[in-house]
């Protein structure tokens, strides 16, 4: 029998485990409850100013101190920013991720007999296994007067249908431009023709410190205004090889996924994706993608729905304290290289198992993530030059950055 199920999606995604105590799987501030259902969108222009940030001084052990009010941002940007309504249609295979897209609770002695009794009877009878559709919901903005809009990829990646909801309500379709699963970053076009109210991506990182403000639509309230400041930059947390998070303290939660994280002049510094939460809400720990990567990813999508990555063709590991003492390095700096892929790359241009690479273009490398973010920024068939240490001293090796393959 068919099934036509609603479901919220939980697609939080939850840093990986490996290198430090964060666990790989759970959140990702991604769909939120249904069941509470208001969906509206929110933030809107570039503010090219402090956006009027009227400041209340309080004393602290005699020293005067501003806090920000973050009304004027607020009404400024919420405009841009969107609920991302997503309809995704789903195998009934047991396979469907967290939660599943069943009424009953995951593990419940019934939900397992109805779900096995479906799997069981439809061979029987001859029939395929019925389609489940699940719906999710995350958050988005408009990066354009034309109606492209930014989200995350795992908020539409399994898409049959988009809608948007904007901030006044009103209800737009989408189509999915293009995704980017590396960097957990999507586009989209709204169907209709229109001028939209968008929101620019920040030229610089934020400082450590620094308030920000988040928009979006947490278990499906939509048009939710946190604030906070960014608490930490560069943070890997084991999603992939080009992790470069900002970590901030606002208040992210189940449907902020693909929302924007605001500075105090109403420029996106950031794109909310994942949070590390043991219960699955908000403990004040929440990773943005950083505008530069945001930029760099939104104009490939546009240009080309992919995005083209530099691609050397080898397997990586740290230069730990020990073996840089073992190969003669001063430092424990640098990719060690474990294995070279055959015709790749570096095999070509003659790296082999052992090569440790300290820079590229004359720019030094601080480890095996760094060489990784490095490479992707150059376009496949560009020339480039590595310098590495092999047998006591530094040599110098030209190559042709090849094409990393698909995700």
């Amino acid at each position: 029998m068919n099934t036509n199920e609603n479901k919220t999606e939980n697609t939080f995604r939850q840093p990986a485990p490996a290198r430090s105590i964060l666990k790989r799987g759970a959140l990702i501030a991604g769909a939120a409850t249904l069941s509470i259902g208001l969906m509206a969108g929110l933030a809107d222009n570039l503010l090219t100013s402090h956006g009027g940030a009227n400041a209340q001084p309080i004393q602290l052990s005699g020293v005067q101190m501003q806090l920000p009010s973050f009304a004027d941002v607020a009404e400024k940007v919420k405009p841009a920013v969107v609920s991302v309504r997503v309809n995704s249609r789903l195998a009934a295979t047991g396979e469907e991720g967290e939660g599943g897209p069943n009424v009953l609770p995951p593990g419940h002695p019934l939900e397992r007999f109805f779900r096995q009794f479906d799997e069981q009877q439809s061979p029987r009878l001859g029939r395929p296994a019925p389609e489940r559709r699940a719906m999710s919901q995350g958050s988005g903005f408009f990066v354009s007067q034309d109606g492209y809009v930014v989200t995350n990829n795992h908020v539409v990646e399994k898409a049959s249908q988009v809608e948007l909801v904007t901030d006044d309500g009103k209800t737009l379709t989408a189509k999915v431009v293009g995704t980017d699963p590396r960097t957990d970053l999507a586009l989209l076009k709204v169907n209709e023709s229109g001028n939209y109210p968008f929101v620019q991506l920040a030229g610089a990182k934020p400082r450590i410190g620094e308030w920000v403000m988040a928009v979006g639509n947490p278990f499906g309230l939509g048009g939710t205004v946190t604030a906070g400041i960014v608490s930490a930059q560069g943070r890997d947390i084991g999603s992939g090889p080009y992790d470069d998070f900002l970590q901030i303290d606002a208040a992210v939660n189940r449907g902020n996924s693909g929302g924007p994280t605001f500075n105090l002049k109403g420029e996106v510094v950031g794109v909310n994706t994942a949070i590390f939460s043991p219960s699955g809400g908000n403990v004040g720990i929440a990773f943005a993608i950083p505008a530069a990567t945001v930029n760099s990813v939104v104009e490939s999508l546009k240009k080309d729905g992919t995005v083209a990555r530099g691609f050397i063709g080898v397997q990586i590991q740290p230069v730990t304290a020990e073996v840089a003492d073992a190969i003669g390095l001063k430092d424990a700096k640098g990719a060690l290289i474990a294995s070279a892929q055959v015709d790749g790359p570096a095999a070509k241009a003659g790296l082999k198992r052992g090569d440790t690479i300290l820079a590229v273009n004359g720019e030094k490398i601080a480890d095996a993530r760094d060489l990784s973010r490095k490479i992707a920024t150059f376009a496949p068939g560009s020339k480039t030059k590595l310098t590495v240490w092999r047998d006591g001293k530094e040599r110098e090796f030209s190559f042709e950055v090849g094409r990393q393959p698909a995700a």
